[in-house]
């Protein structure tokens, strides 16, 4: 069996457009990400606890739109909009692999931050390098779990009636809609997964930011606040992007379902956080832009050398 995208076919003189667009967010997106990561690992100093997470981040949203974007791009451009029901399958899997995993990495980031606002005496004993691999060790193995088990759950059904998915990739609630037979069980399912996975770790990070604010508020010194709220502007930002539209999507009645809006969103947490993400991290923390700045330096300053020694020869 196939499944047919129906994607943004309502868009038809727009498809060029959303074409690039999309790839261009898409380049920006893997070119920042990849950017972080290796300015991370070739800079020492940033061999901390916050920027292990911010590398694990880095590579789950490398991951989490290449599950969707370039067969999204395909459909686009071309009248290949089918997809088998094991790619299918893959996609949905790989898909909520990565989202669910983002969920909880982005909670152990708010516990780092936390502990080193709250307690940083204990910081280094309690964020040491064991505990932070333990951290994302745990995040990557809660989002296998729930992938496979939904997935799973998913493709159990039978699907014998229509096969074009009002979607641009293998989502569960517009898949279920194809699915025959009673889906209440499923549809059950994917609000215990939201309320489990994804409100439950947005609500760790709430409290976390509640003792951190309390926690600077009572600090004597203004530089003290200001670093200390700097240290987690850029976290809270990505915080907002990514659930705000995950919360939208997967908790409102489903009376109030929009194929269209929710089309929408799922572009936005999909394509547009994950390009914001390294920008926002880049742009809002020193530590990350400093190490840019060198890095960027080391590659121009080879090219002005020999421009100097040919100008002198």
């Amino acid at each position: 069996m196939r499944f047919i995208f129906v994607g943004f076919s309502w868009l038809v003189e727009l498809q060029a457009l959303l074409f690039a667009m999309v790839l261009s967010m898409y380049a920006v997106s893997l070119t920042g990400n990849i950017l972080i990561t290796a300015v991370i690992k070739a800079n020492p100093s940033l061999h901390t606890p916050m920027y292990f997470f911010l590398t694990n981040l880095s590579l789950l949203e490398i991951c989490y739109t290449t599950s969707i974007v370039p067969k999204m791009l395909v459909s686009l451009v071309s009248e290949n909009r089918r997809i088998s029901l094991w790619g299918c399958a893959t996609q949905m899997y790989f898909f909520t692999l990565f989202g669910i995993t983002e969920c909880c990495l982005l909670a152990a980031m708010a516990y780092d931050r936390y502990v080193a606002i709250c307690n940083p005496l204990r910081y280094a004993l309690v964020m040491r390098k064991g505990a932070c691999a333990q951290l994302a060790i745990a995040s990557w193995m809660v989002g296998m779990l729930v992938g496979l088990s939904q997935t799973s759950y998913v493709f159990s059904l039978t699907y014998c009636g229509p096969n074009r998915i009002n979607h641009f990739f293998c989502d569960i609630p517009p898949l279920l809609k194809l699915a025959c037979g009673d889906t209440s069980m499923n549809v059950l399912a994917v609000y215990l997964v939201a309320l489990l996975f994804i409100t439950s770790p947005f609500t760790l990070i709430l409290a976390s930011y509640l003792f951190i604010i309390t926690s600077v508020l009572r600090m004597p010194s203004a530089e003290g606040r200001r670093k200390a709220f700097s240290t987690c502007s850029s976290h809270l930002i990505v915080v907002l992007l990514f659930y705000g539209s995950g919360i939208v999507t997967y908790l409102r009645p489903k009376s109030s379902y929009s194929m269209e809006s929710d089309k929408l969103l799922a572009l936005f947490y999909t394509v547009v956080t994950s390009m914001l993400n390294p920008i926002v991290y880049s742009l809002r923390n020193k530590e990350v832009k400093e190490a840019l700045r060198r890095a960027l330096g080391r590659m121009t300053c080879p090219q002005q050398r020999g421009e100097v020694s040919q100008g002198n020869k």
